[in-house]
This record gives structure tokens, sequence and C-alpha cells, in this order.
């Protein structure tokens, strides 16, 4: 794996792990009986910006494959 394929595979775990810490918080506030539906939201949608970012990188270190 080259330098560049190894930051790539650092920076999918480092945005697994805010994946998984996103999803522990979001199932914490929506357990709340005052929640903050906007915050909820925020975070919803920033994790799944985070998976999109993932598949992306993830796309990165798949070789091509001639057709």
């Amino acid at each position: 794996m080259n330098l560049d394929a190894q930051a790539v595979a650092s920076r999918i775990i480092e945005l697994q792990t805010e994946h998984r810490d996103l999803d522990a918080a979001i199932d914490r506030l929506a357990a709340d009986l005052s929640i903050d539906e906007i915050l909820l939201r925020r975070l919803k949608k920033r994790k799944l910006h985070i998976k999109d970012h993932i598949v992306a990188l993830q796309m990165q270190l798949v070789p091509d494959i001639p057709a």
C-alpha cells in the first residue's frame, strides 16, 4: 500500500470512528424526552455526509479494472 493509500485508509478509519460516535449521540438525543429537533437533524445530516465521504474514499482504494 503506497503512502497515499495509507493516508486514505487512515482517514477512512477516522471518519468511521466519528460516524459511530455520531450514531451514539443521535441515539442518546433521541431517547431524551426534551428532544432538540434541530440538533438531531444536524447530527443526522452530518452522519450522512460522513458516510458519503467514507464511500468516496473507499472508492479511491479500489483499483481501476478495465472493462
